[in-house]
């Protein structure tokens, strides 16, 4: 049985695993593939999976592979972890995608930006509350691009008895800090930047208790012991991981748009996470990682088994 949303809340914290979804080399949905790394990631460690995500490709499956791949997810995570979905589009697409979701047995959702256009704060509201009175799962208010939440907005989006989170993917630490003055503990605060350790211990200093980690996909123990560093104040633990494979993957990253996903599918291959048929490519409009963004991303890797080995 899915976690009601006040359940949910106090799991929202900690290290949140995105599992990426795999395909094969046609494209088409790997389902047991991404059953593997599910079950894998479970047993990390980390706090929570949020599953069909940004990199798990929410933008490139359809509703009948998301019901699939959430349903799954939830099967192989059996209660041990609250499994959350990605969720977005068009206000009607998107109540399609959260029922979806809540009818696969998800504990709660991240909804993404709406489609396309840049809303007045009272159609985001609308927006929103049209997917929260669609479910009864929790959901998170995912704050970056056109969907930019203001402190009175997301005061009012508080009131509904779903919305339980706001996850900052947008960065303004002085805006993130009003909001969370604003609200207090109404909501879980989580950051979702880009490689969420580079900005993490910022954000926690302002309130926020988890971030999301592209990391606990292949390194998911390296992304844990930073969270620790900074819960105790270790800062020469958080520069050592920030210096040494955080901020060379953002290098990596930054190389080609999109690659902040790609380059975490090309991780799980290249440490044979799942074994000779891998997670296979990412799906169009993002491209793979050329040879030349691979060894630099295997360099990195390197210097993971080499400085942070598995205890």
């Amino acid at each position: 049985m899915a976690l009601s949303p006040d359940a949910l809340k106090p799991r929202l914290q900690g290290v949140f695993g995105f599992p990426i979804t795999p395909f094969f080399g046609d494209g088409s949905l790997n389902l047991d593939a991404f059953r593997r790394h599910v079950r894998w990631m479970k047993g990390t460690g980390v706090h929570a999976l949020f599953v069909c995500a940004g990199t798990g490709e929410f933008f490139s499956l359809d509703v009948g592979e998301y019901r699939d791949a959430v349903s799954a997810a939830v099967e192989e995570a059996d209660g041990a972890l609250p499994v959350l979905a990605g969720c977005g589009y068009s206000t009607p697409l998107a109540r399609r995608f959260a029922l979806a979701a809540e009818q696969a047995g998800a504990d709660g959702l991240l909804l993404l930006p709406p489609y396309l256009i840049q809303p007045e704060q009272e159609g985001l509201y609308r927006h929103v509350r049209a997917v929260a009175e669609a479910v009864g799962i929790g959901i998170i208010l995912y704050h970056r691009d056109n969907a930019l939440y203001g402190a009175g907005t997301t005061a009012r989006l508080a009131e509904l008895p779903t919305v339980v989170g706001f996850k900052d993917g947008h960065g303004n630490l002085e805006q993130f800090g009003r909001i969370s003055l604003e609200l207090g503990d109404r909501l879980a605060y989580m950051n979702g930047m880009p490689t969420a350790e580079m900005t993490f211990p910022s954000f926690y200093a302002l309130g926020c208790r988890g971030y999301s980690s592209a990391l606990s996909n292949f390194a998911p123990h390296v992304t844990l012991r930073f969270h620790e560093a900074v819960v105790r104040g270790d800062v020469e633990t958080q520069r050592e991981i920030l210096t040494r494979v955080i901020e060379p993957i953002c290098r990596v990253r930054d190389l080609r748009k999109g690659y902040a996903v790609a380059y975490v599918k090309a991780a799980v291959n290249m440490v044979g996470l799942l074994g000779a048929e891998g997670a296979g490519p990412v799906r169009p409009p993002l491209v793979d990682l050329d040879a030349e963004h691979r060894r630099a991303l295997d360099q990195v890797l390197q210097v993971i088994r080499e400085r942070f080995p598995l205890e």
